[in-house]
């Protein structure tokens, strides 16, 4: 890819000019980072945009490094958040980024990109230098941010160590003494701040490159506590059914976002194909073109022809009583944790029992091997 069209493709706004950083990069090769809070143990499509605009830089021979918030998470990030974080241990941190390198990897290529752990400079900090960083922005700045506004009009509480995190995340620039940050539209505010560390500190300018945030499935914001994500580390099957739920609307989103396919490549093609060749694409990414293949014949099987899966997890018969009500089933086999979300699914008819949909909680099922049980349309159980 050309400069421009790293500057141009994928891309939300820069600042304080794209025609800025274009004429930096054309004069030298620049120190750019991108970081990512370790908040759960799986990075999602969301996260591979601002991974492959990283890696974009890099393939131009730039200096791009990828910040694990080994530090900053301990604060935790406010953005666009109704409520505050929960608190994190280290434990739990370490048992987040765990996998993180392997999954990253499947992005972003390592012999050309540095990690770093802010951790490693952040925990240092002392009380005079966390005092000096505080001095270069003013409480009302901090205040500004519509998430803070919104939780203070409601009555609700605004924790300090909330409003440091942009202070901690702003010292990462000065720290490593970049040029360029690469961020979430929702990370401006906190990439602003340290632009403004960057030039009071070190007196020089900093860029900042927002990409687009990407739709979940259901149209909202992708999180994880909304379980509308698709996962790196989704097997083949599961991430292709996941895209084939999407709401039809959204397919030009991910395409867009997620692939390199251009808009006139699917022109003319009806949602059920668009959708079909969206999630070919995205599997083929991240598990190579052959799994690709055989989730799309295996998703077909299943949808269309409506038969069963090939490979279905097994359940031991010995474990559950010869007859029992099919409520009491669903909960025996784990496809809901309590008896009233159990009657809610069945009656909702998202229970098959050997291929047929029954809406009676109390309805007898007896039990036998070979039986298949199914939970909505791509949970299957085998009793065995």
């Amino acid at each position: 890819m050309t400069i421009t069209e790293v500057l141009t493709r994928q891309v939300e706004k820069i600042l304080p000019s794209q025609k800025g950083l274009e004429s930096l990069m054309r004069k030298k090769k620049i120190r750019l980072y991108l970081g990512v809070d370790p908040t759960g143990k799986h990075l999602h499509l969301g996260h591979t945009i601002a991974l492959r605009k990283l890696q974009q830089f890099a393939n131009l021979g730039h200096e791009a490094i990828l910040v694990i918030g080994t530090g900053t998470v301990l604060a935790g990030d406010p953005s666009q958040r109704a409520t505050a974080r929960s608190r994190i241990t280290q434990k739990e941190i370490a048992e987040n980024i765990k996998t993180w390198k392997a999954q990253a990897a499947k992005v972003v290529d390592f012999s050309k990109v540095k990690i770093r752990r802010n951790g490693e400079w952040l925990a240092k900090l002392r009380l005079p230098q966390i005092l000096d960083i505080a001095s270069y922005v003013s409480a009302s700045q901090l205040f500004q941010r519509d998430m803070f506004q919104a939780r203070l009009s409601r009555g609700d509480t605004v924790w300090t160590r909330e409003l440091l995190y942009p202070l901690l995340q702003g010292f990462d620039s000065v720290v490593l003494d970049v040029d360029l940050e690469i961020g979430g539209l929702d990370q401006l505010f906190n990439m602003l701040v340290g632009r403004e560390l960057q030039k009071k500190i070190r007196l020089r300018e900093k860029y900042v490159l927002c990409v687009p945030m990407l739709m979940g499935l259901d149209g909202k914001q992708m999180s994880k506590t909304s379980g509308n994500t698709v996962n790196i580390l989704d097997a083949p099957q599961d991430m292709y059914g996941k895209l084939m739920s999407m709401k039809d609307e959204l397919i030009p989103h991910y395409f867009e976002l997620c692939t390199e396919v251009r808009p006139q490549e699917t022109k003319g093609l009806a949602p059920r194909e668009a959708k079909a060749r969206l999630a070919r694409e995205i599997v083929a990414l991240y598990h190579g073109v052959v799994a690709a293949k055989k989730a799309e014949q295996e998703f077909n099987k299943v949808f269309q022809k409506r038969q069963a899966p090939s490979n279905i997890p097994g359940f031991a018969m010995k474990q559950l009583p010869i007859s029992m009500s099919l409520a009491s089933l669903v909960c025996g086999i784990g496809f809901e944790n309590s008896k009233s979300a159990a009657r809610r699914l069945i009656e909702q008819g998202g229970v098959r029992v050997d291929g047929k949909a029954i809406k009676d909680p109390t309805y007898v099922v007896h039990l036998r091997k070979g039986m298949v049980l199914q939970k909505g349309q791509r949970r299957f159980l085998e009793i065995v």
